[in-house]
């Protein structure tokens, strides 16, 4: 078991940034697969942005450019930059670890731009 917990969200213009963090309760040191998701009112949970085979990357084609994700494994912690937020872009954006037996999401955390 692991839990996850989200944080860094908020209510940004457009154009703005703000950075997620994702601090998981065991150690990530292993973990090859873990990332971010979001889920816009009325719409499916969507990939953003994951870490695969470790340190490899994989986005979201509308995300590319404007997002990055990074980890520190000495904080058991992922973390999602977004820069030039669009409207678009507002959602609830969850953590995901798949390790430890199974696939741990965390509950959360709202981003909301306006225009």
């Amino acid at each position: 078991q692991v839990q996850l917990a989200e944080s860094g969200g908020g209510l940004v213009q457009a154009g703005g940034s703000l950075r997620l963090s994702c601090t998981a309760s065991r150690s990530i040191f292993t973990i090859n697969t873990m990332g971010w998701y979001r889920q816009a009112p009325e719409k499916q949970r969507e990939l953003v942005a994951t870490f695969t085979r470790g340190s490899n990357t994989n986005y979201a084609d509308f995300v590319k450019g404007r997002f990055t994700i990074s980890r520190d494994n000495t904080k058991n912690t992922i973390f999602l930059q977004m820069n030039d937020l669009k409207p678009e872009d507002t959602a609830l954006y969850y953590c995901n670890l798949i390790g430890f037996g199974g696939s741990y999401w965390g509950k959360g955390t709202l981003v909301t731009v306006s225009s």
